[in-house]
């Protein structure tokens, strides 16, 4: 999934986006509250680590502009404000969540998966499609109770394809969710990441078609009727 940063500290920012990166997200980071509202403006992303207190345009005033322009991205607040009072104030004004600092890296990774998840609509880190149950806690994917081995790259784009099933996805909005600014995939790169999650779950209910020219279309296929 495709998750902005918005953070000044420059050694937890790394920090977090490193550690994101390593689950196979692609992951932007902004240091400047001003900067980051002019990328949102253009640029979608399915979840932000907002902090409050940010050069040129604070967390809150950022949070406040993204919710008028009803962008429903959500939104995780980092703060090391832990005031009842606060914590209701940044709820009010449309957060989804926040972490005290400091915090521990495996509660901020739950938090993530819990937003990703809920965007999704799904109501547990666990689920089922067909035949292939997903475990985003583990990350791990199974198909007619077979652990099947994908990379956390893969793993992203088998999240993709189930949260927008039945929907054509070009390969640039593909690489919008798959991959950040700084990587510079080729322009071969999401057919060859298709074709080897095709091949891995091959026995799995998921068919991912190739519409030539356009992108592609997932969908769970449909129990043969009995004749």
């Amino acid at each position: 999934m495709r998750i902005l940063v918005v953070e000044d500290t420059q050694v937890l920012a790394q920090a977090i986006c490193d550690r994101l990166t390593s689950l196979g997200h692609g992951v932007d980071l902004m240091e400047d509250g001003q900067r980051a509202d002019d990328l949102l403006k253009y640029q979608s992303f399915d979840l932000i680590l907002l902090d409050l207190n940010l050069p040129s345009l604070s967390g809150l005033q950022l949070l406040k502009k993204l919710r008028q322009r009803d962008d429903d991205t959500p939104v995780l607040i980092l703060t090391a404000r832990d005031q009842i009072e606060d914590r209701i104030r940044l709820l009010d004004e449309g957060a989804d969540d926040y972490l005290s600092k400091p915090f521990d890296f495996g509660e901020l990774e739950a938090r993530c998966r819990a937003l990703l998840r809920r965007k999704q609509g799904y109501a547990s880190n666990v689920s089922e499609h067909g035949n292939i149950l997903v475990n985003r806690d583990s990350r791990q994917v199974f198909v007619n109770g077979e652990l099947i081995g994908v990379t956390n790259r893969e793993f992203r784009l088998l999240e993709i394809f189930l949260g927008h099933l039945g929907r054509v996805l070009s390969k640039d909005e593909i690489t919008d969710h798959l991959f950040n600014f700084n990587e510079t995939p080729g322009p071969n790169a999401i057919e060859l990441y298709v074709g080897r999650l095709r091949k891995k779950i091959l026995q799995g209910d998921l068919v991912i078609s190739t519409l030539r020219g356009i992108g592609y279309v997932a969908d769970i296929a449909k129990p043969a009727k009995p004749e």
